[in-house]
């Protein structure tokens, strides 16, 4: 699965995006997020504030009980604003 980082969150990160392999327990969006945490101290501080990062599977804004078991990309941003 490919990961997709924008904004301050590839600042923090480090990178813009990366191809990943799940464990087979992940099947939810805040199921990822949980094992980024665990497995990255950067992520921890990514998500420390969650209403701060949005995410969008396959293009489309998600919440994070969405299931991702057949996403291709997942992208994680902050909210956009605009004028």
């Amino acid at each position: 699965m490919k990961l997709k980082y924008f904004a301050w969150v590839k600042e923090i990160l480090g990178k813009d995006e990366e191809n990943i392999d799940i464990p087979m327990s992940v099947k939810t969006l805040g199921d990822l997020i949980n094992w980024l945490i665990s497995e990255d101290e950067d992520f921890a501080e990514v998500f420390r504030n969650r209403e701060l990062v949005k995410a969008a599977i396959d293009l489309e804004l998600q919440d994070y009980s969405y299931n991702i078991e057949n996403a291709k990309e997942i992208a994680f941003f902050p909210p956009v604003t605009g004028g």
